[in-house]
């Protein structure tokens, strides 16, 4: 009886999953190459003649891109389907990474990244929507969580295959070479790819302009749970993404003296650390759903801690196993980042959910954003002094701690009193 399908949900099965995996493919790619800077960014300052602050600017500015799209995508979602918009998407991203392979000077390589992170914007907001519309709601939560487990599979083989690629092959043909990929999966999209089922088309709906979207906005950012899920992305997911892309190799290349194989495999623990955590914090918030906010201050206290005691060790370099724990604590920010929509989703009726997700996964790209300039900025005044430079990491970290302890409490009893409505709601509801 629990397990049985509802009326009017989508069968799911095989054709569910073959559909549901082309659109997965793209966004595997497109995690691979928005995390191709993390294993190139030295070849990259030796190769555009650039500073640390320049060269921050390439994750800067593609970030700064998905970040700006994810609303206007999730609206181009609902108008144009997820075909269009992951094919789009697809020509976007592939176009910028080839554009990257051969850019002549600094400023064409900005502008490639730039057209890469509006690409890479419409793929993870298209492959959600993608398994709502094949699969069971019930299957909902364990679709998400393997997109997002393939999601990091993509940022391995940028660690993996990319790096020995670049290193092996020189800058333009491992670039170049990548791109393929692209091609690949836009032609199994535009081939394959359907939005939704036979006779589970959505309801038609009309465009309601820019008041509305004015009106969507307003009242997601109202509600405390929108909020604190935005400042809970914010404040967890940010080291990891640093680090992965962009300054984590240089970090542990020139500040700790490891060859760039060692420095890779580290990455990589980044990675799979991830991976298994977040099937173990997935577990334990669906099963006790208290644990949330536990989970994610405890995320960044340990973050935080394995940070300054790396930072602060009073040998030259840090020991090896202290990189270790330092690369896998900060595998559990991008599954405490999640937990930022868990706060979001039940403050939000249906039809603003993906307003509210849209502005919470602003949160953790913001962050990241920031602290990217700073690290660039300090790098280049304390002549490359590592341990000021990753300081900022600390800064951002006491804002959004503060701003999670303000708002708990507000979203906190506002997710009960949306939980007693509905029980009276059920309670009242006459029986069919």
């Amino acid at each position: 009886m629990t397990n049985a399908t509802l009326p009017g949900d989508p069968p799911g099965g095989r054709r569910a999953v073959a559909v549901w995996s082309i659109g997965v493919a793209v966004y595997f790619v497109a995690v691979i190459f928005r995390t191709s800077l993390g294993v190139a960014g030295l070849d990259a300052a030796d190769r555009f003649h650039v500073n640390a602050s320049a060269l921050s600017t390439f994750s800067i500015l593609q970030l700064l891109v998905y970040a700006g799209m994810q609303i206007p995508v999730g609206l181009l979602v609902d108008r144009l389907g997820t075909k269009k918009v992951l094919s789009i998407g697809a020509v976007l991203f592939t176009a910028g990474q080839l554009g990257f392979a051969f850019s002549p000077s600094y400023g064409t390589a900005l502008a490639s990244r730039a057209l890469l992170g509006c690409g890479d914007a419409m793929t993870f907001i298209s492959v959600l929507r993608l398994g709502t519309r094949w699969f069971p709601v019930r299957r909902g939560p364990m679709v998400a969580q393997l997109a997002g487990l393939v999601g990091m599979a993509g940022n391995l083989v940028s660690t993996l295959l990319l790096a020995r690629l670049l290193h092996g092959i020189g800058w333009t043909p491992a670039f170049a070479g990548s791109a393929l990929a692209g091609a690949v999966v836009l032609v199994l999209t535009l081939l394959f790819l359907k939005d939704h089922p036979e006779g589970h088309e959505p309801e038609p709906s009309s465009h309601r302009g820019a008041a509305y979207v004015r009106r969507q906005i307003a009242a997601a950012w109202r509600e405390p749970g929108t909020r604190l899920g935005l400042w809970v992305h914010f404040t967890t997911q940010f080291p990891a993404m640093v680090f992965l892309l962009l300054w984590g190799l240089p970090f542990l290349v020139q500040a700790q003296g490891l060859s760039r194989a060692t420095a890779g495999e580290l990455l990589t623990l980044v990675v799979l650390s991830n991976m298994v955590i977040g099937l173990v914090y997935g577990q334990i918030v669906a099963r006790h759903h208290a644990a949330r906010l536990p989970l994610a201050l405890g995320t960044v206290g340990a973050t935080a801690l394995l940070w300054a005691v790396t930072l602060t060790y009073p040998g030259e370099h840090a020991p090896i196993w202290l990189l270790v724990g330092l690369c896998a604590v900060l595998g559990a920010c991008g599954p405490a980042s999640m937990i930022g929509f868990d706060f979001a989703r039940p403050a939000n009726p249906p039809e603003r959910q993906g307003t509210a997700s849209g502005i919470t996964n602003m949160g953790g790209f913001i962050a990241s954003m920031t602290t990217l300039f700073a690290i660039g900025v300090l790098l280049d005044a304390t002549g490359d002094d590592y341990t000021v430079a990753f300081s900022a990491v600390f800064v951002l970290q006491a804002l959004g701690v503060s701003q999670i302890l303000r708002l708990r409490g507000r979203a906190a009893r506002r997710e009960r009193e949306r939980l007693v409505a509905s029980r009276v709601e059920t309670v009242h509801v006459p029986a069919a």
